[in-house]
């Protein structure tokens, strides 16, 4: 389907009643002049079109354009009418016709106009005076039309070669000059409370989300001036009272065609100002869309409040003798579809009632053991809400929720109503919400003189609380199963992320993310390294970032919680008295009461006040346990006066669990990780000696992440007077297995050496310690050599190649050649008949050796080889050792795109020139 908005322009006008159809086979200009003809008395105000494939499920998606379209013009008195006929001309045009249908939607100033056509031209029209071709109902063809003649007010049919057009005509109903709706003249100290000017903000949001426009009143009201939010999302103002799986957010409200209720604005100064909203989707004549808000603040609301419809005058019997339903006369019609609109609704009700000056309702937990707070008006709902009580307050009747209960006076005995402590109520009247014999809440309405309520005011209480409670708790039922299953994506979410990482500080970061803003405002990690360290402070996180340096260092002046394996959430009150002993004192100092000379506010006032009203609301930790150690605490907080939900701390134990076995898991990567790289740098020499007539230099990558050694090694030792070993070699495989006969090597090597063993004998004992390994040997290929310089500059080396590629000798005219020859490699065969050979270096060459890594370097079919290796070799005459081995590196680097599959070693050597005075 596709749709279109088209701007104003000049439609056909209908026929008169009666007109038969006329057949008009004319060009579309004349068609034109036909219309200019025809539309003195009408102005098209907008059109809407669409078109639909010739499929049965076109029929229903045509019925949703012409209401959705119909309603957002406003007109929902005539929607039902022409949905029907809608509904049965395009069933006319793509079952009957087999045909797709345009269908157009004219508004002008005495109705709309709607338009069915489609390609099927030739299709015999019954005519509407000819009463044969109308036929019986029963017919299956021509009933649209006679729908049309029974529900429009004018109708007709329209030919042109390609099309066949049936439009019909509905006017609006005439509306009584007057009110829309009106409530009884009250006293006026019955009247609602407002300030003395009310402010209405006026706010437009363009189709993006967007500020587009923002009042005189807004900028009163939340102390930003038009500039500052102008093309800011409304997003970062509104404080959305949003729970994770459940309810609307703002960015849905904001595309609904209409919406109603309340929510909160973040006001230049930090805090959240209650507000109630009127939201309308309007577009403009060229089609784009936005919304209009109206805000007042949420105590003004009955300024925006659509006034509910109440019930008819004989709340018995409906106007054709039915019984009416007693929830519907108590809650009104229609009844909220969801669980916050309907409770809202109760209280409003029941306080309207029983003339009450405010009123609450409130849910027991799955174990009726406690209440909490759900809904409220006449009390501070944002301090209240989700607030728990136990359903035992006291000792009696009365001091139980599960028994009706009035309080003539609560001063006389304090805490009966622990919901009401401190508002100013004096007496109450409470009444349970049961089904089936089960406590599933208490509905209470209080006023603040004393002795308002008596018996008589509770059993009407009590019969509306029996009327609602059914409805109330399969609303929550629902609103339980929504929750559980966006809990339940929450979690696998949750988990996926945690799993793809080892990090320590990730996994501390994913946590606190995790958690703000979705269970918490804010958030704090204590880690415990061992069972004798004390819990640190690891990581803090505020939904807003400017508070996380003020909460941290609060939380620094805190005594961390005490690490109790206990499962499930506990409350710590310390930060919150903390904050607020903190804020006081700032205060008293701004004000000079301190005991201190009267001075300015200080600037460091703003972001105490600022931190204590962020961490002064209900503070909860959650053990970390892993392998049945506690490894730390989660602590979550909510601003000044909120509480936390029992649904979100029970998604919080969950998210514990599973983020305590991430943390563990990532440490223990990390010890291991720390042990295998300390282990690993055993294996290597820790750094290389200073001989004199020699420059040394070595380069060596092992391939693999987090990888120090591999099964390459290398080493430079000395021997005995002025005589040095070295050593470069490569081991069979990968890993542990490889590394412990890396490390067997290199040892063996310096001991034998220095035991005054020659080259081919130290090589032979070594061959036999590998095979002495059993399973765990490796064959091993070995360059070894000893180097002695001479007198004369020159440096005499004795060389046994087991193996390993050859080493490369560079002389200072660029000739490159073999310094060695090959011989059998270790760790194969028992008995090895080795040699050594002398190579002398002069002055300026350089003797270069490196593992097969170097060589076997590849890319695709290409491979470096030793003739590769030879070339780059020729290009480092007059270098340095250092340099010789950069430029082999570079050039291995380069020659293929992938990273090293295998480990790399380059040890060179070189005899610098002699200096001349």
């Amino acid at each position: 389907m596709t749709t279109g908005l088209i701007p104003g322009g000049q439609p056909p006008d209908p026929r008169p009643t009666g007109a038969l159809p006329q057949q008009r086979r004319e060009p579309a200009g004349h068609a034109a002049q036909h219309v200019e003809n025809r539309s003195r008395s009408s102005v098209i105000t907008a059109r809407a079109a669409a078109s639909f494939e010739p499929v049965g499920r076109s029929v229903a998606s045509a019925r949703s354009f012409v209401r959705d379209t119909l309603q957002g013009w406003g007109f929902a008195d005539i929607v039902d009418d022409a949905v029907v006929l809608t509904s049965e001309l395009v069933t006319n045009a793509v079952v009957h016709a087999g045909t797709s249908a345009d269908v157009l939607c004219l508004r002008s100033d005495d109705g709309v106009r709607i338009e069915v056509a489609d390609r099927y031209p030739e299709r015999e029209i019954p005519l509407q005076g000819a009463a044969i071709n109308m036929g019986s109902p029963d017919r299956e063809g021509g009933r649209g039309l006679q729908l049309c003649a029974a529900l429009a007010g004018r109708w007709g049919v329209e030919y042109i070669p390609t099309h066949k057009t049936v439009w019909f005509q509905l006017d609006l109903p005439a509306r009584v000059v007057g009110t829309r709706a009106a409530g009884p003249a009250l006293p006026s100290d019955l009247l609602p409370l407002a300030d003395s000017r009310v402010r209405v903000a006026v706010i437009q949001v363009d189709r993006t989300g967007h500020v587009a426009a923002w009042n005189e009143d807004a900028e009163d009201l939340f102390g930003y001036s038009a500039e500052q939010v102008t093309g800011k999302p409304l997003t970062d103002l509104a404080a959305w009272p949003h729970t994770p799986g459940t309810s609307t957010g703002i960015a849905e409200a904001l595309r609904l065609s209409r919406w109603e209720g309340s929510y909160g604005i973040r006001a230049s100064t930090g805090r959240v100002t209650p507000v109630y909203a009127s939201h309308l989707r309007v577009r403009d004549t060229a089609g784009e869309p936005s919304t209009v808000c109206l805000l007042v603040r949420d105590h003004e609301r009955a300024v925006l409040q659509t006034p509910l419809r109440g019930p008819a005058s004989d709340t018995s019997t409906g106007s054709e003798g039915q019984s009416t339903d007693p929830f519907e006369v108590f809650i009104g019609s229609p009844a909220p579809d969801d669980l916050d609109g309907l409770l809202q609704r109760t209280v409003e009700r029941a306080r309207d009632m029983l003339d009450g000056d405010s009123a609450f309702l409130l849910l027991a937990t799955d174990d009726e053991t406690e209440l909490e707070v759900r809904a409220s008006t006449g009390l501070p709902s944002a301090r209240q809400r989700f607030a728990r009580v136990p359903v035992e307050a006291g000792p009696g009747r009365y001091g139980s929720a599960r028994m009706p209960a009035v309080h003539d006076d609560l001063t006389a005995v304090p805490g009966a109503v622990p919901l009401l402590n401190g508002t100013g109520m004096r007496s109450v009247v409470t009444v349970p919400l049961k089904v089936e014999g089960r406590l599933t809440g208490s509905l209470g309405v209080a006023a603040e003189a004393p002795g308002r309520y008596s018996n008589e005011e509770a059993l009407r209480l009590q019969f509306a609380a029996d009327r609602i409670a059914l409805a109330v708790e399969s609303a929550r039922l629902g609103e339980l199963e929504r929750l559980r299953r966006g809990s339940l994506s929450f979690l696998v979410e949750a988990s996926d992320l945690l799993a793809g990482t080892l990090d320590r500080d990730q996994t501390l970061a994913l946590m606190a993310q995790m958690t703000v803003p979705t269970l918490a405002t804010w958030c704090a990690v204590y880690t415990i390294a061992d069972q004798a360290s004390e819990p640190y402070l690891s990581y803090v996180l505020h939904e807003d970032e400017e508070l996380i340096d003020g909460i941290k260092s609060l939380l620094s002046k805190v005594p961390a919680p005490d690490p109790v394996p206990t499962p499930g959430a506990r409350v710590w009150t310390a930060p919150g008295e903390v904050a607020h002993q903190a804020a006081l004192r700032s205060s008293m100092r701004s004000l000079g009461l301190s005991g201190s000379p009267t001075r300015q506010v200080t600037p460091g006032i703003g972001p105490t006040l600022a931190t204590a009203s962020a961490v002064g609301g209900e503070t909860v930790v959650l053990p970390l346990v892993a392998r049945n150690r506690v490894i730390g605490m989660l602590t979550l907080g909510k601003p000044t006066d909120e509480h936390f939900r029992q649904e979100i701390l029970e998604l919080a134990e969950d998210l514990s669990r599973r983020a305590a076995l991430a943390l563990d898991n990532a440490r223990l990567y990390s010890e291991r990780t720390a042990i295998s790289q300390s282990l690993q740098r055993s294996l290597l020499p820790p750094e290389l000696p200073e001989i004199d007539g020699v420059e040394v230099e070595v380069i060596y990558r092992a391939a693999g992440e987090g990888n120090e050694v591999g099964g390459d090694f290398y080493d430079v030792f000395p021997i005995r007077d002025g005589a040095y070993g070295f050593a470069i070699g490569d081991v069979c495989g990968t890993g542990p297995n490889a590394a412990a006969v890396t490390g067997l090597a290199r040892h063996a090597l310096r001991l034998l050496a220095r035991e005054g063993l020659t080259g081919p004998t130290v090589l032979e004992r070594l061959n036999s310690a590998i095979l002495d390994e059993g399973a765990r040997s490796r064959f091993l290929t070995l360059l070894y050599g000893e180097m002695r310089p001479q007198e004369d500059g020159s440096a005499e080396l004795k060389v046994v190649c087991a193996g390993h590629p050859l080493p490369l000798r560079l002389r200072q005219d660029g000739t490159v050649e073999p310094a060695a020859e090959p011989q059998p490699l270790l760790g194969v065969i028992e008995d090895l008949e080795l040699y050594e050979q002398t190579v002398t270096l002069d002055p300026g060459d350089v003797l270069l050796c490196v593992t097969d890594g170097v060589t076997e370097r590849r890319e695709g079919s290409r491979m470096l080889g030793d003739d590769g290796l030879a070339d780059v070799l020729t290009t480092c005459t007059g270098l340095t050792a250092g340099a010789v081995a950069a430029r082999i590196m570079r050039a291995v680097e380069r020659f293929a795109s992938d990273a090293p599959s295998d480990d790399m070693a380059i040890l060179a050597m070189r005899v610098p020139g002699l200096h001349k005075d």
